[in-house]
């Protein structure tokens, strides 16, 4: 049997070991960088801004109270979206805890910032002839509006809001 000669360790490379080490620090230091205080007024938000949130609060809650109105008077419609009543008031939780300090009543903000369509902001007819489609026309406007909505934030209450909208319009995939 031979053995192989070992090689001699030339000064300044770096062996399998330490570029292991190495490699295994370097996430470890970007998790520390990231677990920082935000710098000051880094998620701050404009009136402007707040105003927006408040109409999108608005938005989704007509959305809730449609999906409610809707699946209570269609029953297949229950049965073909379980979780939709489930995931739209999960939605609107999500933007009441990142909406900062929105005061007075949603639907008067809503006229300030929301794009909403009049499909949306109408309120719910008391028997819709189809009511799948009155239920979609209403989960595109709400996903049009909240994506709209997300150009004018930046950080997590723009990907809050994109993912509300993507998640409405893979609901629309579901009422197919």
């Amino acid at each position: 049997m031979s053995t192989r000669p070992a090689r001699p360790a030339t000064a300044g490379a770096f062996t399998r070991r330490s570029l292991l080490v190495a490699a295994g620090a370097v996430p470890l230091l970007g998790a520390l960088a990231g677990c920082t205080d935000p710098a000051p007024g880094a998620d701050a938000v404009t009136p402007q801004q707040v105003d927006r949130l408040a109409g999108q609060l608005a938005v989704q809650e007509e959305l809730v109270a449609a999906v409610s109105a809707a699946l209570a008077a269609a029953p297949d419609l229950a049965a073909a979206a379980p979780a939709l009543a489930d995931q739209c008031g999960q939605q609107l939780r999500r933007l009441q805890e990142a909406a900062p300090s929105v005061t007075g009543s949603a639907t008067t903000s809503a006229s300030a910032g929301a794009p909403a369509s009049s499909t949306a902001s109408a309120a719910p007819s008391a028997a819709p002839a189809d009511p799948r489609a009155e239920l979609r026309a209403r989960l595109a406007a709400a996903a049009d509006s909240h994506a709209a909505a997300c150009l004018d934030f930046t950080g997590a209450r723009a990907a809050l809001l994109g993912s509300i909208a993507a998640g409405l319009r893979g609901q629309l995939v579901v009422l197919a």
